[in-house]
C-alpha cells in the first residue's frame, strides 16, 4: 500500500504534537544562549550534544548499512543542518511565532505537492490562511522586519520539506533510530565551519551547560525522534499538516516565555490551524477506512472467484 494511501495513526498524531510541542521550547530555551555562542554557534552545540545521546540511545551500527542507507542519512543530515542553522539564526532576528510560521511554507507547499484528494486541500488553505494571519498579527505587534531573517526563516523551510522527505526515507530503511545519530553528528559537521567561534564561546561559559543540555534534548532529540516514529504510522501529507501545530505553539511560547504580545488575529489563525488539523486527521481517518474496506471486498471477490473456480 502506497504512502498516500496509508492510513492514521491516533499514535502517529500524539507523537506529532509532542515533537511540535518541543521544538519551540527548545527554541525559547536557545535564546538564552544567543549572546554568548550566536544563533550558529548554539545551532552547532545543539546538534552535537543531540548527536551524543541519540548515539546512546540508538546504538546504531553503521558498518552494516547499504550504500542507499548511508547517502540518504547523509542526505537527511545535510538537510538538519540546514533546518536547525537557518531557524535559529531566523529566531535571532524575527519573533518565535513569525519566524515558526515562515518556515511552515516548506511542509504546507509538500502537503499540497503530496494531495490527492480535494478535501485534502481545504485544510491545507485553512492552515495557510492560518499562517498568514499569524505572521502578519506578529509582524504588525512586533513591528519587526528584518529581511535577512525573513529569508533564514524561508531557507529553514525548504529545509524543513527536504528534511521530511529524506526523514522519511531512512525511516523506511533502517530500524527504529538507527539512522539519526549518524544525521545528526552529519549535521553538526556542516555547521561547524559557521558555528565553531561560538561554540568555543559556549564551552568557556559552563554556567549555561545545563541550559545547552535542556535545549538539545527539547530542540532535536524529542522531536527529531518522535516525527520520525511518527512518519512510520503517519501519511507524509497529513504529517505535513499535522506540523502546522507548531506555529500554534510558538505563538502560546513566545507570548508565556518571550513575552511577545498575543492579539485576535493570532487567535484566530491558531483556530483555523488547529481546525485545519483536526480536519486533516479526520479525513486521513476516513481514507484509511475506506482503504481497509476496499482491500477486505477485493479479498471477499478473489476467494468467491476461487471457489467457483473449485
Amino acid at each position: 500500500m502506497g504512502d498516500r494511501a496509508r492510513g492514521i495513526s491516533i499514535t502517529g498524531v500524539v507523537l506529532v504534537m509532542a515533537a511540535t510541542l518541543a521544538l519551540p521550547l527548545g527554541a525559547a530555551v536557545a535564546t538564552q544562549l544567543f549572546p554568548i555562542g550566536g544563533a550558529w554557534g548554539v545551532s552547532a552545540v545543539r546538534l552535537m550534544l543531540a548527536s551524543v545521546f541519540l548515539i546512546l540511545l540508538a546504538r546504531p551500527t553503521p558498518w552494516r548499512w547499504s550504500k542507499t542507507a548511508w547517502r540518504d542519512v547523509v542526505l537527511f543530515g545535510i538537510t538538519l543542518a540546514g533546518l536547525n542553522g537557518f531557524f535559529y539564526a531566523a529566531v535571532e532576528r524575527i519573533p518565535l511565532g513569525v519566524a515558526v510560521a515562515i518556515e511552515f511554507v516548506g511542509p504546507l507547499a509538500l502537503a499540497v505537492i503530496l494531495s490527492t484528494s480535494r478535501r485534502d486541500l481545504i485544510w491545507i488553505g485553512m492552515a495557510g490562511l492560518g499562517l498568514v494571519a499569524l505572521g502578519v498579527e506578529s509582524l504588525a505587534a512586533d513591528v519587526t522586519f528584518d529581511l535577512l531573517g525573513i529569508l533564514f526563516a524561508v531557507l529553514a523551510g525548504i529545509s524543513w520539506a527536504f528534511y521530511i522527505l529524506f526523514s522519511a526515507r531512512v525511516g523506511r530503511q533502517l530500524p527504529g533510530l538507527e539512522g539519526l545519530p549518524m544525521a545528526t553528528i552529519v549535521a553538526a559537521i556542516v555547521l561547524l565551519p559557521v558555528g565553531f567561534s561560538g561554540m568555543v564561546e559556549l564551552l568557556l561559559a559552563p554556567e549555561v551547560y545545563w541550559v545547552a543540555l535542556a535545549m538539545a534534548v527539547l530542540s532535536t532529540v524529542i522531536p527529531v525522534s518522535f516525527e520520525m516514529a511518527a512518519l512510520r504510522r503517519v501519511p507524509r501529507n497529513a504529517f505535513s499538516i499535522l506540523l502546522s501545530l507548531e506555529p500554534v505553539f510558538a505563538a502560546l511560547i513566545g507570548w508565556v516565555l518571550l513575552d511577545q504580545t498575543f492579539g485576535l488575529l493570532r487567535s484566530l489563525a491558531i483556530v483555523l490551524i488547529i481546525g485545519a488539523t483536526i480536519g486533516m486527521t479526520v479525513s486521513a481517518a476516513r481514507l484509511s477506512r475506506e482503504v481497509v474496506e476496499q482491500h477486505q471486498a477485493r479479498v471477499r471477490e478473489e476467494r468467491e472467484d476461487e471457489v467457483k473456480s473449485e
